[in-house]
């Protein structure tokens, strides 16, 4: 008997995943706790400079705010959660930006912004807040050793990020929900530092979010890794003139996830075409062997041609290397 059509399994396959995730997460999400409260930040006037002097009236007042989150969440019987504060206020940290409601909203930089020629802004996947930051602060820390100096990276979690396991992981909508504040964001830092090279770093989930954002979007590059698909299919569809470029370990799981979308009466689901797949039509670098989390581990090939992306340098071809 004849196999039924590719694109038929596709979308069995994204309907089985949605009931899956929707019967799974509801009892995953019976266990957790209660959402920690903190206070409403204060205002900050929109990033206009970037002159030393501007930067450091600004991580202050930063910094203030994440003390107020931290009392709120010690006065909640939190202890987690005020320790992850409490060191996020440290004085040697930088955040343009900090909310702690809904899971945390922060912008923390790594580098000196005022000096910087190159700029990343990484955007991050699933499972990302302030109680799982320590994954995305390493992976920003060890992006600035690899670029040197004259670079400053910026670990954008500027989003409430779904799940890996729950339904909204399967949808866009979370991505279309973060668009216009990482567009808002990008603008600000534009103005901030006109003459730097900016690039967007967009792991996972968070490739959805530049996606949704990329039309129009002021920068040089939007890197793609570990995607499930950037909400579109092709990279013409993104309506960017930056250069997009796709890689994906070999040991990533996210080669099984389904690269398609099913338009329902009320949702779509999937997120895409592959990206690192010759018809999405991005330019695709090695990106080693390695598993879903360990494209910004140090020494890694993907790590190595991130970086060289950035600097405006052609990715170094693929070695031995994890």
């Amino acid at each position: 008997m004849a196999s039924r059509p590719r694109s038929s399994r596709t979308r069995r396959a994204l309907l089985a995943a949605l009931v899956i995730a929707s019967v799974a997460v509801p009892v995953s999400g019976a266990a957790r706790p209660s959402a920690v409260p903190a206070p409403a930040p204060a205002a900050l006037a929109p990033l206009r400079d970037a002159t030393p002097a501007d930067l450091a009236e600004r991580y202050a007042a930063t910094r203030n705010g994440i003390r107020d989150a931290e009392r709120a969440a010690a006065a909640h019987g939190d202890r987690k959660r005020a320790a992850v504060l409490r060191a996020m206020a440290g004085p040697e940290r930088r955040f343009l930006s900090f909310d702690g409601r809904d899971g945390g909203r922060t912008a923390e930089v790594f580098g000196d912004l005022s000096r910087a020629g190159r700029i990343a802004v990484l955007v991050p996947g699933s499972d990302t807040g302030l109680d799982r930051y320590a994954r995305l602060r390493a992976g920003a820390k060890a992006l600035k050793r690899e670029l040197g100096g004259r670079s400053a990276v910026v670990a954008w979690l500027g989003y409430r990020t779904p799940g890996t396991v729950s339904p909204q992981v399967l949808t866009p909508g979370r991505a279309d929900a973060a668009a216009p504040a990482l567009r808002r964001f990008v603008a600000q830092l534009r103005a901030t530092r006109p003459a730097a090279r900016v690039s967007l770093l967009c792991h996972s989930y968070g490739a959805v979010v530049c996606g949704r954002a990329a039309a129009g979007l002021d920068v040089a590059d939007i890197v793609l890794y570990g995607s499930p698909g950037a909400g579109a299919d092709d990279a013409a569809g993104l309506r960017t003139r930056a250069t997009v470029w796709a890689g994906r370990g070999t040991g990533d799981w996210i080669a099984h996830v389904p690269h398609a979308r099913l338009r329902l009466p009320f949702t779509t689901v999937g997120l895409g075409a592959d990206p690192v797949a010759p018809e999405f039509g991005a330019r695709v670098f090695p990106a080693g062997r390695g598993g879903h989390s360990d494209y910004l581990r140090p020494g890694s090939v993907p790590l190595e041609n991130i970086a060289r992306i950035v600097s405006g340098e052609t990715p170094a071809q693929e070695d031995r290397r994890a």
